[in-house]
């Protein structure tokens, strides 16, 4: 019994990493520019590991092979936002500056309606 509660726990973790990367990818594809590029891919790269990788931990069991994935999950978690900001920080001091909508203000209201 509780090895079926496994399995659906990890198929759950697999399935909702293999979304988000894929919801991921689609915002690098859509979005604009290199920042909001850089938020799609950083904020997925780092959550479809870990669900994946947590779903991959459930179906092995506790073994070496789980500690392991226990250790690249680390590395992904410290250097995946880390080079999403260098990446940011460089595209920032080569002069690559955000796209602004300058139809809309901060509230989200056009400016002829003030």
């Amino acid at each position: 019994m509780i090895d079926g509660a496994l399995d659906l726990i990890s198929a759950a973790l697999l399935l909702a990493g293999g979304a988000f990367a894929i919801i991921g990818g689609i915002g690098v594809v859509r979005f604009p520019d290199i920042y909001t590029r850089l938020h799609a891919g950083g904020v997925t790269d780092t959550i479809a590991p870990l669900l994946i990788v947590g779903g991959l931990i459930l179906q092995s069991g506790v073994n070496l092979l789980s500690f392991k994935m226990l250790l690249i999950l680390l590395f992904l978690l410290f250097t995946t936002p880390t080079a999403s900001h260098a990446t940011a920080r460089a595209a920032l001091a080569g002069g690559v500056r955000p796209m602004h909508d300058e139809t809309h203000d901060q509230t989200g209201e056009s400016p002829s309606n003030t």
